[in-house]
């Protein structure tokens, strides 16, 4: 508990300073610190499963039967996430290769935006360093978090509180819709790991809670405190992610982030300006759609704006499920093309 207290003394700080996204973004930055100053920090991963389900359930809540009528029109908007995941390796790859000398595999698996277990995993078992990819992993989504939100912020002039925007219906919350969005995290998690989805903590219970709004047994959504907290507790897990590694190593992770971040954000900005018309979205939509944060980060970042969270969460989970699948048969060998073998 003392660990999540630090989070949220940093969430609490960047609050106070009217910072962008200040819960999870003040959490991460608290621990991170810490953490390279050898503070001895307990990791609150037991709480995990449960905070990921909460923000599952709420991703779900914004599924609605208009939305759901509007999902035929996403189809040119993902087959264009395709052919931006082959650019970004083919931009990506060889500079983690070249300049961050690693081996293609580990390359590959470092610079694809898939979530951080099942990209160390694949990769670990496909001969990469799985330190290193998780590392690269853990340096993307926060540079990806924080680039995203300070740009929107500080450059577009937009409000990203991480609140904001929740439970948009204005639905209140009773005893019987708290119980089915109770019985939605629960089951939801059974489900994702029955079924073996990615990331089965969060798309199960978003996937139970999608099909009960969609349905309108219920409209309501988990209060905006639960989602603050979750919020705190994801900061500071990402931030004790770094936790054992020496500061140089961290600190070149970083900045070799920030250069593949600013890569495939370059690209995402591009997709956005060039064809969101095309795909009906708005230039903000597309850019967090495509973005290379995590799918529970990068929803929440949509929530806290206001955004069409259902359009840009299907756009990361399809973007996990290519990843996934094309990785082994595909993309790796792509990689080691594109990097030119050890």
């Amino acid at each position: 508990m003392a660990t999540v207290a630090l989070g949220l003394a940093g969430g609490c700080l960047f609050w106070w300073a009217n910072l962008p996204l200040p819960w999870m973004l003040g959490a991460l930055t608290a621990t991170l610190i810490a953490a390279l100053a050898a503070v001895p920090l307990v990791p609150p991963e037991g709480i995990r499963p449960v905070v990921v389900a909460v923000i599952g359930v709420l991703l779900g809540s914004s599924f609605t039967p208009e939305v759901v009528q509007q999902a035929a029109g996403w189809a040119l908007s993902l087959a264009f996430l395709a052919v931006y995941l082959v650019i970004a390796a083919a931009l990506v790859v060889p500079f983690y290769v070249r300049v961050g000398r690693m081996d293609t595999v580990t390359a590959f698996f470092a610079a694809m935006p898939g979530g951080l277990n099942d990209m160390m995993l694949i990769g670990e078992a496909m001969g990469g360093d799985a330190r290193q990819i998780i590392l690269a992993h853990a340096a993307r989504i926060a540079v990806t978090i924080g680039a995203v939100a300070v740009w929107f912020r500080v450059i577009l002039g937009l409000e990203v509180s991480g609140i904001a925007g929740l439970n948009a219906t204005g639905a209140a919350l009773g005893w019987a819709d708290a119980a089915i969005l109770v019985l939605c995290g629960v089951c939801g998690i059974g489900l994702g790991q029955v079924l073996r989805l990615p990331a089965p903590t969060l798309i199960g219970p978003m996937i139970l809670s999608a099909a009960v709004h969609v349905t309108g047994l219920t409209y309501s959504a988990p209060p905006a405190l639960l989602v603050v907290a979750a919020q705190v507790v994801l900061g500071t897990i990402m931030g004790c992610r770094f936790i054992g590694c020496p500061p140089r190593m961290v600190l070149r992770a970083l900045v070799l982030a920030l250069a593949a971040t600013v890569m495939t954000l370059g690209v995402a900005l591009s997709f956005a300006a060039l064809f969101h018309d095309w795909f009906g979205q708005s230039a903000a939509q597309v850019i967090l759609a495509y973005a290379p944060g995590g799918l529970t980060e990068m929803s929440l970042v949509a929530l806290s704006m206001g955004e069409d969270v259902a359009y840009i969460a299907t756009h990361h989970i399809a973007r996990i499920a290519m990843l996934l699948g094309l990785a082994p048969v595909i993309l790796v060998p792509l990689a080691r093309w594109l990097g030119g073998r050890d």
